[in-house]
């Protein structure tokens, strides 16, 4: 009798397999409302925009509304919002809105949808000009007498988290690289002096460092070194700097960031009453001295979130002293525009 075969024994089987990964892409902005006094009195429904930022492929904005947003919803409060200002449809995301306290206690006002997100899921924006925020954010009265407002000014910090579904089959088989590290190691070369064959005095204090670290960062360091004339000195003395400022040009040149500093962050905000006195603009300075090109963007970049109609023309100033193009050339284009507007207002 012939035997029976089994045609499923001799089945050939070759798995595959894919991965659905959706994620959020966070991205954070901050915004600075100086003036808070001058801006009561808008009227009810009219808000404060900040400028429109980018997370995950889309553009957004927060709406600030100091006589808040509806009359039925009590115009007693100030209304915050986040909109998404440009074209989408079904844009899911998670939010968090964050009052900063300014008296260093730490006790900030968070509305965070990034921890009801497990009760609610994600958020969903239909089309461009739709919001998510809160009508009742801060009731006035007590605002205007609490930490958040200092100096009439507020901060505000938005977190915008934009769901994304990908599928994903690399991931499987993939070996994650850690981000460089070699800023920590070389920062911690300069905490620890070891090898350091360098000193510098200034007023007073004293740095240790390493020639052959400053002299690959700083073209005018390598100079100094190694042109014969300070290729023997173990101790340089340096006038025109604040102990401060080396610190922190140390800290670049070792680690390629800029040092976390209460002064350097409020030299972003707008309530910095002399532009020229920030450890930024310092910094700028310093970068310019060094030859660091990629420190004197950095800075740029910080001081050009300070460029207002009040603050142009110093900042303009200081631009085109420390050769900083860039930074000259936003304060050039700011200029034309509210001058043009100044201009079309007059008619």
């Amino acid at each position: 009798m012939p035997e029976t075969v089994n045609p499923e024994r001799n089945l050939q089987i070759s798995p595959t397999s894919s991965r659905s990964v959706t994620e959020t892409v966070n991205g954070s902005h901050k915004f600075v409302i100086q003036g808070y006094s001058l801006a009561k009195g808008m009227g009810i429904g009219k808000h404060i925009a900040s400028e429109n930022f980018t997370v995950g492929g889309y553009q957004w904005a927060i709406y600030f509304y100091p006589d808040g947003k509806n009359p039925e919803d009590n115009s007693t409060y100030v209304s915050v919002f986040i909109a998404l200002a440009s074209e989408g449809t079904d844009v899911r995301a998670l939010f968090e809105l964050t009052l900063v306290d300014q008296s260093g206690k730490e006790k900030h006002k968070v509305h965070s949808h990034f921890d009801r997100s497990l009760e609610s899921g994600p958020y969903t924006l239909k089309y461009r000009g739709s919001m998510w925020g809160y009508k009742r954010f801060f009731r006035r009265a007590m605002l205007e007498t609490s930490d958040f407002l200092k100096d009439d000014c507020l901060k505000i910090n938005c977190t915008v988290g934009v769901v994304v579904s990908t599928i994903d089959c690399s991931r499987l088989h993939s070996i994650e690289v850690p981000e460089s590290d070699i800023g920590t190691h070389f920062g911690m070369l300069l905490e620890n002096q070891e090898g350091s064959d360098v000193v510098f005095d200034v007023a007073g204090e004293k740095f240790h460092a390493h020639k052959l670290v400053l002299a690959a960062r700083s073209p005018v360091l390598r100079a100094e070194f190694f042109d014969g004339l300070e290729e023997n000195k173990q101790e340089i003395v340096v006038k025109d700097l604040e102990p401060k400022v080396f610190k922190a040009i140390l800290h670049f040149i070792y680690r390629d960031t800029l040092v976390e500093d209460e002064e350097l962050v409020a030299s972003s905000s707008s309530c910095v009453s002399s532009v020229a006195d920030t450890l930024a603009a310092k910094l700028l300075a310093a970068a310019d001295k060094y030859g660091l090109a990629r420190l004197r963007l950095m800075c740029e970049s910080y001081i050009c979130k300070d460029i207002s109609v009040n603050s142009v023309a110093r900042i303009l100033a200081l631009a085109d002293r420390y050769h900083a193009v860039e930074l000259k050339a936003v304060c050039l284009k700011f200029a034309a525009e509210n001058l043009a507007a100044s201009d079309e207002d007059r008619y």
